[in-house]
């Protein structure tokens, strides 16, 4: 019987996240304990382990998709003797893919990498002087098309 790998909770708190490297690929054999991918939440990239054994018959999210829900299925787990049509994808499955878009001007544009993923360019003002907010803040404003030159920070020296 097919088995559905579902995105952990990495966090009490965590409701989604990024999966960011599969550190399999579709056909590989795994074991309990196996490192299957790598998933990062707001406040940390951690490596997602195997529970079960058996092969993987297909991976449901591809690397890179950020806002993935708490328990949706990324892969399918195929248990010994289980036919490779076994891995269907499920009715259930929730995964949400919400990908980068490009944001005109230069406060904010992102570059992609040779890897294909959008990489935030460094943040300054119009007159060069350095804007100091978090990669987290930088990520959510980039995603939102604002300009953090524009936005006075709460925090200590408008951070």
């Amino acid at each position: 019987m097919a088995l559905e790998i579902l995105m952990p909770a990495l966090s009490p708190t965590m409701e989604e996240g990024t999966l960011a490297k599969w550190l399999v690929a579709e056909g590989d054999r795994v074991q309990s304990g196996d490192l299957l991918a790598e998933i990062e939440t707001d406040k940390a990239t951690m490596e997602f382990e195997a529970v079960d054994e058996g092969v993987i018959g297909k991976l449901l999210v591809a690397e890179g998709t950020a806002n993935v829900k708490v328990n949706s299925a990324i892969a399918i787990l195929l248990e010994d003797g289980d036919a490779a049509d076994a891995t269907a994808v499920p009715a259930q499955s929730t995964e949400v893919a919400v990908a980068p878009t490009p944001v005109s001007g230069t406060a904010n544009a992102t570059a992609p990498n040779e890897t294909g993923r959008a990489v935030p360019t460094p943040v300054s003002s119009n007159d060069s002087t350095r804007i100091f907010a978090s990669p987290l803040a930088r990520r959510i404003a980039a995603d939102h098309g604002l300009d953090l030159a524009k936005i006075t920070g709460s925090g200590p020296k408008g951070r």
